[in-house]
């Protein structure tokens, strides 16, 4: 616990970043941005195709949860101040705890502010769709693949993000041979978008009776959830749909029925499939949505590279191009080789504590912007 001079200290330092902070905020656009929004939906006949409505209650749903964030760190810099106010009459025990507390909420509040900031794809804001693919090594690979989802999951419960299974093939002794996730909640492509790569895994392998040491490789790839109204040009003629059994774990009706669905998109010879769901058709509609959002996401690199502007890791999922290394044996050392930041605490980054790193590389990537 921080005694009151230092307190004091930083929270003098963490009010002169708020200042600069809230002055760049959009505030104001953003509220009334919303009051439009309310006054257009309590218009009469508002309501007679809600179907219509989506984009704009997805963006008034956004906008609520901006401004909700923007308030509870204006909540938390009032709190503080007055707590500093009754600490400089009193400063027992209990009256230090609290500012402690006090000051902690602002510092977390501040910097999850902070990073909105940074968001400036302009899907940041949309729901993620995560694939990840064991590399060459076969269980092995297949098992830090594994590790790799369980390590997603966890943030996403830790951020309460909504988190559906599109798709999973179970490795033939451990791991996954494949995994599709949709992770939805404020800014999940922006956080996730940094993750798009290859991870590197060294540790001694619990799969080898020598006990030696191994490098396994596994890559990610993170794609934006595009809206609905966003088209994209699918002919039927280009695409060759299978129906089959789901394998792995499942329900009694999953695995008695061709209830999966593998889509190859002929012309880019993209392959998406979706066996999660028992029907046939819903499956089809999941995969369609990911490879809608796989080929928008081709035409938008496209669209970059034309002008230059293409993300600066768009070669990174070459296997031997890693963007993090999490080391097991000899030491024990997770490091992000594009923003150089590291942790030792390897267990908290595979338990789903990943806010450090995804900061660390949005801030890395504003710098070099």
């Amino acid at each position: 616990m921080l005694e009151y001079p230092e307190i004091k200290s930083l929270s003098a330092e963490l009010i002169e970043k708020f200042d600069t902070l809230w002055g760049r905020l959009d505030y104001r656009e953003s509220s009334d941005r919303l009051k439009e929004i309310e006054a257009e939906l309590s218009r009469p006949g508002a309501w007679d195709k809600p179907e219509s409505l989506t984009p704009v209650l997805r963006e008034k749903s956004q906008l609520e949860s901006r401004l909700a964030m923007y308030d509870e760190l204006r909540t938390a810099r009032e709190d503080l101040d007055e707590w500093l106010l009754l600490a400089q009459e009193e400063t027992d025990e209990e009256t230090v705890q609290a500012l402690n507390e006090s000051l902690e909420t602002f510092r977390s509040s501040l910097n999850t502010t902070e990073m909105a900031t940074l968001f400036t794809h302009p899907h940041d804001k949309n729901a993620a769709i995560l694939e990840i693919h064991p590399g060459a090594g076969g269980v092995e690979s297949q098992d830090w693949a594994e590790m790799l989802m369980r390590m997603y999951t966890r943030w996403a419960e830790r951020r309460g993000f909504s988190l559906e299974l599109l798709d999973l093939q179970p490795g033939d002794e451990a791991g996954v041979k494949s995994a599709t996730l949709r992770i939805e909640g404020l800014y999940a492509f922006g956080h996730l978008r940094g993750e798009r790569g290859v991870h590197r895994l060294i540790r001694i392998s619990p799969f080898d009776a020598s006990g030696r040491r191994h490098t396994s490789f596994a890559s990610v790839d993170v794609v934006p959830d595009i809206e609905e109204d966003v088209e994209v040009d699918v002919r039927d003629e280009d695409l060759r749909v299978d129906v089959f059994r789901s394998s792995g774990p499942g329900g009694q009706h999953v695995n008695k029925t061709n209830s999966a669905v593998r889509i190859t998109h002929l012309p880019t010879n993209i392959v998406v499939q979706c066996q999660n769901e028992k029907s046939q058709l819903r499956n089809k509609q999941a995969a369609m949505k990911v490879l809608k959002a796989r080929l928008y996401e081709i035409e938008m690199k496209k669209r970059e590279e034309e002008q230059q502007s293409d993300y600066a890791d768009k070669t990174a999922i070459a296997f031997g191009n890693q963007i993090r290394t999490y080391t097991l044996q000899p030491y024990r050392l997770v490091k992000d080789h594009r923003s150089n930041f590291e942790v030792s605490n390897v267990d908290d980054v595979l338990d789903g504590n990943l806010d450090e790193i995804i900061r660390s590389n949005l801030i890395h990537n504003h710098a070099e912007q």
